[in-house]
């Protein structure tokens, strides 16, 4: 509560009856979402959480984790719980750039070429295994994925609004994968890992697709026009200067850690500062505490690193190494206090 002050005062100018009103009216949205998808996803609460996050800030989830534990059914749960256009792609080896942005053919009849758009030009986009397909034909997406255009034969088209890309992956050890590039790891706001249910969650699985599956009767409970509306007003989220320097020195912390080779770039900071924002309006805030950028901190920033080859014989991964940063880096408190006191 200590920037709560502070906060107010930046917001005396305001109704602040009208404000709350529509806080609550994108909160209430935010929370409807999470709580449709989480009837097809079974104790996943967090991951569910993050894959709404990456829909409210604007970005891209990567979802990762070995085969079965349902990856593509959380994407495709967001998916209908929204109702955007939805398209998905299924990556392999012989998947060409052309297939994923589209490709101009000639109609004789006109005498003109035509654009056959892609499946990457849609508002949901589901990239199926990306890593399955090879380095070039992934490269495809990345205009798409941070201009929100493509470009064919020197034509730029411009992609809808809202637009996201869902991508799942299997562990890069698995045969037939495909490392991602690191610009096309950084464009992902965020990676989501599963894991394995528990015993008790494994039985809820099988008891819930007894006579169907969930995500056949799952219906949307948001429109397109709504999702905008919350992707502009979590900007309104307060952000305190104290906060803006927790996320910079914790991204700064990656750059100079002797166990990364290449640290996180300000594309990282600008995740954090945003998710955050995302996070602190799921929680009933309109301002963000630091709590809600450690929530983050792992799975905004884990996928940013390159880890150096003398960590990774150490059985050291990007993960623990974050984890390592949150504990040594300082957290605003005293500071912030005595800013927000006068």
């Amino acid at each position: 509560m200590f920037l709560y002050n502070r906060h107010r005062r930046s917001r005396r100018i305001w109704d602040w009856e009208s404000h709350l009103q529509e806080f609550d009216s994108v909160r209430d949205l935010a929370q409807r979402i999470i709580d449709n998808v989480e009837r097809v996803i079974v104790g996943k609460s967090a991951a569910v959480e993050l894959g709404v996050v990456a829909l409210m800030c604007q970005g891209h989830a990567l979802i990762e984790d070995v085969p079965g534990v349902g990856k593509t059914m959380l994407a495709r749960s967001i998916a209908r719980s929204v109702g955007c256009m939805f398209k998905r792609i299924q990556f392999t080896p012989d998947l060409l750039p052309t297939d994923v942005t589209g490709v101009s053919i000639y109609n004789q009849q006109t005498g003109e070429f035509q654009f056959r758009a892609g499946p990457i030009i849609s508002q949901l986009v589901l990239a199926d295994e990306v890593n399955r397909a090879t380095p070039k034909t992934q490269s495809a997406m990345l205009e798409a994925m941070d201009e929100r255009q493509v470009t064919v034969e020197g034509i730029t088209h411009r992609l809808p609004s809202p637009f996201m890309v869902m991508a799942t992956q299997n562990p890069v050890e698995y045969e037939g994968t495909f490392p991602l590039p690191e610009a096309q790891l950084d464009r992902f706001l965020l990676i989501v890992r599963l894991g394995y249910p528990t015993i008790e969650e494994e039985l809820e699985i099988v008891n819930r697709q007894e006579t169907s599956h969930p995500i056949d009767t799952l219906r949307p409970v948001a429109e397109a026009d709504e999702i905008i509306n919350l992707q502009r007003k979590i900007r309104e989220i307060y952000v305190d200067d104290l906060v803006k320097r927790y996320i910079v020195n914790l991204v700064n912390a990656t750059r100079t850690h002797q166990d990364i080779a290449l640290g996180a770039s300000p594309r990282a900071s600008l995740a954090l500062f945003r998710g955050g924002q995302a996070v602190a309006l799921i929680r009933g805030r309109d301002y963000v505490l630091p709590d809600d950028v450690k929530e983050l901190a792992v799975p905004m920033l884990s996928h940013r690193m390159i880890v150096t080859a003398g960590a990774r014989m150490r059985a050291v991964g990007s993960q623990e190494i974050v984890e390592q940063i949150l504990e040594e880096t300082a957290v605003p408190g005293g500071g912030a206090r005595a800013g927000a006191a006068g």
